[in-house]
């Protein structure tokens, strides 16, 4: 058996969700049962490796959108952490870190503008990758993002680890040709995202209920 973990960059997973949602007519992409889907890729994993590949977990790397609260938008967090704990509930580990605020220069007038930048998404998934792969927590790591900032620590760690195996699940319009020559990929469906929605309303373990948000 190859047991499979799989690495969800959360951010670049939504970016994705919304686009196969505009080019399908706004179908229903966001209230994404994540497990499910993983699970419906394990035969790719099986095929590359040449071994019948099992779910060992999933992690989630995200980070909570305080700063996109607005009077017009004031329930985005709420909408955010509802789905976390749907995530939760279905055994994935979420792993979340913060946004760095900024301020950028206009190169025209002069004026300083004001940014949110994700911060230690990407080092929290190359450290969980050589982690996983240093206590033999799995064979294959499949790590869900068109993001190169993942290279570096993918290379290295495939160089430590040449027995192991990591694949790049892309999300759907975020093909990467950089990571593609890196490591054996593949690449998610948008119909994949319509498949694998959660229940509405999402029952919990505890029994309490769940339902999608009427506004995304």
């Amino acid at each position: 058996m190859n047991r499979t973990t799989f690495l969800v960059d959360g951010f670049n997973l939504y970016h994705s969700i919304k686009q196969a949602s505009r080019d399908n007519k706004n179908a229903q992409t966001k209230w994404l049962d994540l497990k499910s889907l993983c699970s419906s890729y394990l035969y790719i994993v099986g095929q590359r490796t040449g071994q019948k590949a099992t779910l060992e977990g999933i992690h989630f790397f995200s980070a909570i959108v305080d700063h996109l609260v607005t009077a017009a938008n004031p329930n985005i967090v709420n909408r955010q952490k509802l789905y976390i704990r749907c995530l939760e509930d279905s055994g994935i580990e979420v792993e979340l870190g913060r946004f760095k605020r900024k301020y950028i220069t206009c190169h025209v007038c002069g004026a300083a503008n004001q940014h949110h930048e994700e911060k230690e998404t990407d080092v929290a998934i190359g450290a969980r990758l050589l982690e996983l792969f240093i206590n033999n927590k799995c064979d294959s790591v499949v790590i869900i993002t068109g993001d190169t900032d993942i290279a570096a620590a993918a290379k290295i760690t495939k160089n430590i680890y040449p027995t192991k195996h990591i694949l790049f699940g892309f999300p759907y319009a975020r093909k990467n040709s950089e990571l593609a020559k890196l490591a054996s990929s593949f690449t998610i469906t948008d119909e994949a995202y319509i498949k694998h929605q959660f229940a509405d309303p999402v029952t919990l373990k505890n029994g309490k209920s769940i339902h999608k948000p009427a506004k995304w």
